[in-house]
Protein backbone atom coordinates (compact mmCIF):
# COMPACT_ATOMS: atom_id res chain seq x y z
CA UNK A 1 0.00 0.00 0.00
CA UNK A 2 1.31 3.43 -0.88
CA UNK A 3 1.96 5.98 1.84
CA UNK A 4 0.59 8.72 -0.44
CA UNK A 5 -2.79 9.71 1.06
CA UNK A 6 -3.92 11.15 -2.27
CA UNK A 7 -3.91 7.70 -3.87
CA UNK A 8 -6.97 5.49 -3.84
CA UNK A 9 -7.16 2.76 -1.20
CA UNK A 10 -9.54 0.46 -3.01
CA UNK A 11 -9.02 -3.31 -2.97
CA UNK A 12 -6.79 -4.90 -5.57
CA UNK A 13 -8.45 -6.49 -8.57
CA UNK A 14 -8.71 -10.29 -8.48
CA UNK A 15 -6.16 -12.31 -10.39
CA UNK A 16 -7.35 -13.29 -13.88
CA UNK A 17 -9.29 -16.56 -13.78
CA UNK A 18 -10.23 -16.29 -10.09
CA UNK A 19 -13.14 -14.96 -8.11
CA UNK A 20 -10.87 -13.63 -5.37
CA UNK A 21 -12.50 -11.57 -2.68
CA UNK A 22 -10.39 -9.03 -0.83
CA UNK A 23 -11.49 -6.72 1.94
CA UNK A 24 -11.18 -2.98 1.29
CA UNK A 25 -8.36 -1.19 3.05
CA UNK A 26 -8.29 2.17 4.78
CA UNK A 27 -5.69 4.88 4.50
CA UNK A 28 -2.98 4.75 7.16
CA UNK A 29 -4.16 6.35 10.39
CA UNK A 30 -7.84 6.17 9.43
CA UNK A 31 -10.58 3.76 10.45
CA UNK A 32 -12.68 1.84 7.95
CA UNK A 33 -15.43 -0.19 9.63
CA UNK A 34 -15.50 -2.54 6.63
CA UNK A 35 -11.75 -3.20 6.48
CA UNK A 36 -11.01 -6.65 7.83
CA UNK A 37 -7.92 -8.03 6.10
CA UNK A 38 -6.38 -8.44 2.67
CA UNK A 39 -7.11 -12.21 2.76
CA UNK A 40 -8.02 -13.33 -0.76
CA UNK A 41 -10.46 -16.14 -1.44
CA UNK A 42 -10.04 -18.35 -4.47
CA UNK A 43 -13.46 -19.61 -5.46
CA UNK A 44 -13.28 -23.04 -7.11
CA UNK A 45 -15.08 -23.19 -10.45
CA UNK A 46 -16.03 -26.84 -10.09
CA UNK A 47 -14.64 -30.28 -9.34
CA UNK A 48 -11.61 -29.78 -11.58
CA UNK A 49 -9.94 -27.17 -9.32
CA UNK A 50 -10.88 -27.94 -5.70
CA UNK A 51 -9.21 -26.17 -2.80
CA UNK A 52 -6.09 -27.91 -1.58
CA UNK A 53 -5.83 -29.20 2.00
CA UNK A 54 -3.47 -26.31 2.75
CA UNK A 55 -5.96 -23.78 1.31
CA UNK A 56 -8.79 -25.28 3.36
CA UNK A 57 -6.69 -25.07 6.53
CA UNK A 58 -5.78 -21.46 5.72
CA UNK A 59 -9.43 -20.60 5.08
CA UNK A 60 -10.48 -22.23 8.37
CA UNK A 61 -7.88 -20.19 10.23
CA UNK A 62 -9.22 -17.03 8.59
CA UNK A 63 -12.80 -18.03 9.49
CA UNK A 64 -11.70 -18.51 13.12
CA UNK A 65 -10.01 -15.10 13.08
CA UNK A 66 -13.12 -13.49 11.63
CA UNK A 67 -15.32 -15.26 14.19
CA UNK A 68 -13.20 -13.74 16.96
CA UNK A 69 -13.62 -10.28 15.40
CA UNK A 70 -17.37 -10.79 15.05
CA UNK A 71 -17.70 -11.96 18.66
CA UNK A 72 -15.72 -8.95 19.90
CA UNK A 73 -17.86 -6.60 17.78
CA UNK A 74 -21.09 -8.18 19.07
CA UNK A 75 -19.95 -7.82 22.68
CA UNK A 76 -19.09 -4.17 22.11
CA UNK A 77 -22.37 -3.53 20.27
CA UNK A 78 -24.31 -5.17 23.11
CA UNK A 79 -22.60 -3.06 25.77
CA UNK A 80 -23.22 0.14 23.80
CA UNK A 81 -26.86 -0.78 23.19
CA UNK A 82 -27.41 -1.55 26.89
CA UNK A 83 -25.89 1.83 27.84
CA UNK A 84 -28.22 3.63 25.42
CA UNK A 85 -31.21 1.64 26.70
CA UNK A 86 -30.38 2.33 30.34
CA UNK A 87 -30.11 6.04 29.58
CA UNK A 88 -33.40 5.98 27.67
CA UNK A 89 -35.22 4.15 30.48
CA UNK A 90 -33.66 6.41 33.13
CA UNK A 91 -35.08 9.46 31.41
CA UNK A 92 -38.59 8.00 31.14
CA UNK A 93 -38.28 6.60 27.65
CA UNK A 94 -39.29 3.19 26.35
CA UNK A 95 -37.18 0.03 26.29
CA UNK A 96 -37.12 0.05 22.52
CA UNK A 97 -37.60 2.47 19.68
CA UNK A 98 -39.62 0.57 17.09
CA UNK A 99 -38.58 2.73 14.14
CA UNK A 100 -34.90 2.29 15.02
CA UNK A 101 -35.27 -1.50 15.25
CA UNK A 102 -37.05 -1.64 11.89
CA UNK A 103 -34.26 0.47 10.38
CA UNK A 104 -31.64 -1.98 11.71
CA UNK A 105 -33.55 -5.06 10.54
CA UNK A 106 -33.99 -3.56 7.07
CA UNK A 107 -30.30 -2.63 6.84
CA UNK A 108 -29.31 -6.22 7.71
CA UNK A 109 -31.80 -7.59 5.14
CA UNK A 110 -30.40 -5.28 2.48
CA UNK A 111 -26.79 -6.18 3.30
CA UNK A 112 -27.14 -9.91 4.02
CA UNK A 113 -30.28 -11.09 2.26
CA UNK A 114 -32.93 -13.35 3.78
CA UNK A 115 -30.80 -14.31 6.82
CA UNK A 116 -30.19 -10.66 7.72
CA UNK A 117 -33.36 -10.05 9.76
CA UNK A 118 -32.69 -13.07 12.00
CA UNK A 119 -29.14 -11.86 12.70
CA UNK A 120 -30.38 -8.32 13.38
CA UNK A 121 -33.13 -9.63 15.68
CA UNK A 122 -30.60 -11.63 17.71
CA UNK A 123 -28.38 -8.57 18.09
CA UNK A 124 -31.32 -6.40 19.10
CA UNK A 125 -32.41 -8.97 21.74
CA UNK A 126 -28.88 -9.10 23.14
CA UNK A 127 -28.87 -5.33 23.53
CA UNK A 128 -32.30 -4.79 25.06
CA UNK A 129 -33.40 -8.22 26.31
CA UNK A 130 -36.40 -10.25 25.25
CA UNK A 131 -39.75 -8.55 24.85
CA UNK A 132 -42.94 -9.77 26.48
Amino acid sequence: MSENPAESHSPAAPEPGTDAVAAPTAAPGTHDAHAVSPFEVRMPTGTDDPLSSAEIESYRQEINRLDDLIIDAIRRRTAISKAVGKTRLGSGGTRLVHGREVQIINAFRDALGPEGPAIASALLRMGRGRLG
